[in-house]
């Protein structure tokens, strides 16, 4: 689904913290909305999570920087970080042109697939971007 510039593929889920979840099996491929690229144009700099490491929903997945933006963001599902994406490190501007390519950041066996459950589909997260364009 298109909103404007930004693209929301119908078959992920999105959580409020500019990330999406593709489903593959038991795992979590995650990764930076289109949105959320788009807002900081392009990204400079990636510290990615560690393989093997256990996390939560909500813990800081990946710190992320911009000529003019530095933050993290917020994991949507619990699991097992089982891969990451190490490309990104010498070229994290992939994120801004393939958000739901080659720019996921990683993939997680997933602990409770009941999580995605709490997520938003393509219709929930374009009205959520519209409610976040009306405020600014």
């Amino acid at each position: 689904m298109k909103f404007r510039e930004f693209e929301f593929p119908e078959k992920l889920y999105y959580n409020d913290d500019y990330s999406w979840v593709r489903l593959d099996g038991d795992t979590a491929i995650v990764g930076v909305s289109d949105f959320g690229a788009k807002l900081v144009k392009q990204f400079v700099f990636v510290e990615l999570p560690k393989k093997g490491k256990e996390i939560k929903k909500g813990d800081v997945y990946v710190s992320l920087e911009s000529i003019k933006w530095s933050g993290h963001l917020k994991s949507p599902v619990s699991g097992t970080i089982v891969d990451v994406n190490e490309s990104l490190f010498d070229n994290p501007e992939i994120i801004n042109k393939e958000p739901y390519g080659k720019g996921w950041i990683m993939k997680v066996k997933l602990s409770d697939k009941n999580e995605l459950k709490e997520l938003m589909n393509a219709d929930q997260i374009i009205e959520w971007v519209k409610k976040r364009i009306d405020k600014s």
